[in-house]
């Protein structure tokens, strides 16, 4: 083989051109294919073939017609010759031979195009949002996005999240955001995924959604509770249980205080509602708790007055008395 002195030249027009394979032999390259022309000694032989046939051949600047699928004889004066042969892809193959009088050289040219694979198109390119189907309130949630684009333009990422109390805590812009779920209790957050190439084709558009849903907070179980009970008791003492709750409904404003008076065996009628209202007077004038704040319940009789002070949360069962004597 001699193609280490090929030449090929691409063609003058187009900027790109198809590859191509070239296979040539040559028939008087050792003393076992030399072959005597026929013909005075004065001349020599250059034979030559193409697969494709029809391609335009020059020799020595001059054209030559065409090459065809049976070798052409072509008779020269010895030296070196210069044969071009244009190929199906406008190149140019260029072969400087040198012939010897009485000498047959044979060229074999085979061409084959490359084959190209079109390029692929990048659009439309998958999409996928992972994230977690459900979590507690109060939890950060990390939306991720898978994205299988082979193009080469920048991809702009545009989250929409709802309700629109849903807070991004970071990320925004980016294919990975995390997001607040404080306040959202009960309710499905939704992220919206908008992947763009910028290129204004609606193919490179896509767009993902996911979805995770926060449980809403069951009930906390805050009952009512019994905070002092006083029997037979002087008025100072009772003051001074009023006292205590008192700070007790400051500290915590959503709470109700129930006051529930209970009348002697031996105490006249209407005990029970005046035990109930001065207690009630005290802790409004003397302490500034709301009215509002005090439930006043007459529980009816027992063996003895006493006076039963409750702390209510909000939401909670109020107390039910517990007389233990009939009324009279």
């Amino acid at each position: 083989m001699l193609s280490r002195n090929l030449k090929i030249h691409p063609p003058r027009l187009g900027k790109y051109f198809i590859a191509l394979i070239v296979a040539l032999t040559f028939c008087a390259l050792d003393a076992s294919t030399t072959v005597y022309a026929k013909k005075k000694a004065k001349y020599g032989t250059i034979k030559i073939l193409s697969t494709p046939a029809g391609l335009p051949l020059e020799v020595d600047g001059k054209a030559f017609g065409s090459t065809t699928t049976e070798f052409r004889a072509i008779d020269l004066d010895p030296g070196v010759h210069k044969i071009v042969v244009t190929l199906p892809s406008g190149q140019l193959w260029i072969r400087e031979i040198d012939l010897p009088a009485g000498r047959i050289k044979c060229v074999t040219l085979t061409y084959r195009a490359a084959m190209v694979a079109p390029a692929k198109y990048p659009c439309p390119f998958p999409v996928s949002i992972t994230a977690p189907s459900q979590v507690s309130e109060g939890e950060v949630i990390t939306y991720a996005a898978d994205v299988a684009y082979s193009g080469s333009s920048p991809l702009t990422y545009s989250w929409i999240i709802t309700p629109g109390n849903a807070r991004i805590l970071s990320g925004a812009g980016t294919r990975t955001i995390t997001v607040d779920s404080t306040g959202l209790a009960g309710q499905r957050i939704s992220a919206e995924l908008v992947v763009d190439d910028g290129s204004g084709e609606s193919a490179c558009r896509q767009t993902a959604r996911m979805a995770t849903f926060v449980p809403p907070i069951p009930p906390r179980e805050n009952p009512a509770r019994q905070f002092d009970v006083c029997c037979t008791c002087s008025y100072d003492d009772q003051k001074a249980r009023l006292d205590n709750l008192a700070i007790e409904l400051q500290n915590d404003p959503t709470t109700t205080a129930y006051i529930i008076a209970y009348g002697g065996r031996a105490r006249r009628a209407g005990e029970a509602d005046r035990l109930g209202a001065r207690a009630r007077d005290y802790i409004v004038s003397q302490r500034g708790i709301g009215q509002s704040r005090i439930v006043v319940i007459n529980g009816g009789l027992r063996e003895q007055d006493c006076v039963e002070l409750w702390i209510v949360p909000n939401g909670a069962q109020p107390p039910k008395p517990t007389p233990t004597l009939q009324p009279r």
